[in-house]
């Protein structure tokens, strides 16, 4: 029997503009990274999927290497957005780092893009993405080359809309050029790492994401769980990514004195503001009105939930902004 998803799915969430587009995304995004087909099986993503949809959440986000082996994000995930209506889905994926053996498994040449986007659409058994990435720049590829095989793709059906990922201010204004130097299609989002205690993009990237009009999905907006709480008061919890694949020393290794004491201030000042320590986190890159969306990974569908909830209070008093960038500075 066919799964009925919630009448009321877009009466709540927030979408944005991906900049001078058409395209609108959800204010929280849902990735798969190392959850779904990694160390979540098909149950668990199942569930995390279709609870995110029926919170109006329609963007999912993938990769060609996500997953264990990679690739295995895609297909598992592929099986499940099957079963939920195409036409209300924005599906993403992204090729750059290394699939298979021999030189041409990665990169961003024109050979490396296109069999890798054939190759993610076979797995997740779709006709096209509606985004699909240069996950990384190749300083060995002339980017002329790269958004060449972007362009490519559109034109062949098999992307409506093309991005970048990691991609620093310099490079992104190059890829920008190259497109419009060549009447490309546009580059219409970037993907670029972004949390509280990474904020390298603000004095770089987004100044030149500003200028030329395009959408951001941050991704790793909770710093890989350090801006959830569930590591600030001592254990591993097992059924975290740190339990069940980094283990005991990352979380000491990233976890300093300094830091910890540091976040759980900033933990004091989310509850202060009603929020978690993820919301809080959360709220804070999605204040900022040239970010599109924020791109959160899950492994239950309450994580969904608590993030979701997020949105209720966007807005921040220039004294918590302050204390904010306090803190950041020594945890970041």
């Amino acid at each position: 029997m066919a799964h009925e998803f919630a009448g009321d799915r877009y009466d709540s969430m927030l979408y944005r503009r991906c900049g001078r587009s058409g395209l609108k995304l959800p204010a929280i995004s849902l990735g798969a990274w190392e959850t779904f087909g990694g160390y979540r099986g098909a149950d668990v993503a199942r569930e995390c999927l279709f609870r995110a949809f029926d919170l109006g959440i329609t963007h999912f986000d993938f990769a060609n290497n996500y997953g264990t082996p990679p690739g295995n994000a895609e297909i598992v995930c592929g099986r499940i957005l099957c079963e939920m209506p195409r036409d209300e889905l924005i599906i993403s994926s992204k090729a750059g780092y290394r699939m298979w053996p021999g030189p041409y498994g990665d990169g961003g040449s024109r050979k490396y893009l296109i069999a890798s986007c054939d190759q993610s659409l076979r797995r997740m058994g779709i006709e096209y993405f509606d985004l699909f990435y240069s996950h990384r720049p190749d300083p060995d590829t002339p980017i002329e080359e790269t958004m060449g095989a972007l362009d490519h793709l559109v034109r062949q059906g098999k992307a409506l809309y093309v991005g970048v990922s990691n991609y620093d201010g310099r490079q992104f204004a190059a890829a920008v050029r190259a497109c419009e130097r060549m009447g490309l299609a546009p580059i219409t989002l970037h993907q670029p790492c972004y949390n509280l205690l990474q904020r390298g993009i603000e004095s770089d990237l987004l100044p030149e994401i500003a200028r030329s009009n395009a959408g951001v999905v941050a991704f790793a907006p909770l710093a890989s769980g350090m801006l959830t709480g569930k590591y600030l008061h001592g254990g591993i919890p097992p059924d975290s990514r740190a339990g069940a694949k980094w283990g005991a020393e990352w979380v000491e290794r990233t976890l300093t004195p300094e830091r910890l004491a540091a976040l759980r201030s900033l933990e004091e000042l989310a509850r202060a503001r009603g929020q978690t320590l993820a919301q809080m986190a959360l709220a804070w890159i999605l204040r900022l009105d040239v970010i599109t969306s924020v791109l959160i990974g899950a492994s239950s569908p309450a994580q969904v939930e608590e993030d979701v909830a997020a949105l209720a209070r966007l807005e921040f008093t220039a004294a918590e902004l302050d204390r904010i960038d306090e803190l950041t500075r020594v945890a970041g």
